[in-house]
């Protein structure tokens, strides 16, 4: 039962943190304008994302535009792109391949240490997918880091880390933890015992016959 407990809570904490997977890739927020130096203009606030970059407004009103070529983005944003996507796919099968090896659904109830099995997959899966995230966010935010401290960078070019970096990093972390709690359901190991010995009616008394 308590097995069956932590892979309950390790399913969960994955799919939460593919559902932050999927609240990161969609929202611009990855980078958003840094205020610093002498001439703050707080008008307006930049955002940059990865498909398309927005401007709010100090009304609160927000105008975003899709970036206009694949090719024209530099190769950290192409990436970036790439892991997260691969992350999300992956994510989108581990949770069809977990919830089959759910102690709780009747999904190959009939063979308990494939069902176990299964979960592990799933479990693997959430770990890789969690992966992909983290690379691609610690890279993406390395690549923020090193121009926000780079010299050649203008004041007014500097950008600071958003909020999807860190719905990002948190849907990871979710996504690693809840795979390796599903790791954990291991198949019992069954103990083998010798077969009992037949018993031949047909063999010789030992014992002495008293009349």
């Amino acid at each position: 039962m308590a097995n069956a407990g932590l892979q309950l809570l390790g399913f969960a904490l994955a799919c939460i943190g593919w559902i932050g997977f999927i609240v990161a890739v969609a929202i611009p927020q990855w980078k958003m304008s840094s205020f610093i130096g002498e001439a703050i203009i707080t008008a307006q606030v930049t955002y940059e994302g990865l498909w398309m970059s927005c401007v709010m407004q100090s009304t609160g009103q927000m105008q975003c535009k899709t970036y206009d070529s694949l090719l024209n983005l530099d190769s950290t944003m192409q990436a970036t792109r790439a892991l997260m996507i691969c992350g999300i796919i992956l994510g989108f099968f581990a949770v069809c391949t977990a919830a089959v090896g759910m102690k709780c659904l009747t999904c190959l109830q009939e063979d308990e240490v494939m069902k176990a099995k299964v979960g592990i997959v799933g479990g693997v899966l959430f770990i890789i997918s969690g992966l992909c995230v983290l690379i691609a966010t610690a890279w993406y935010g390395n690549q923020i880091a090193r121009r926000f401290y780079s010299v050649l960078t203008p004041t007014n070019s500097k950008y600071e880390f958003g909020p999807a970096l860190f719905i990002g990093w948190a849907g990871a972390a979710l996504a690693i933890l809840g795979g390796a709690l599903l790791c954990c359901s291991c198949p019992k190991k069954e103990t083998s015992y010798p077969p009992p010995r037949a018993y031949n009616k047909s063999a010789p008394s030992t014992g002495k016959d008293y009349v």
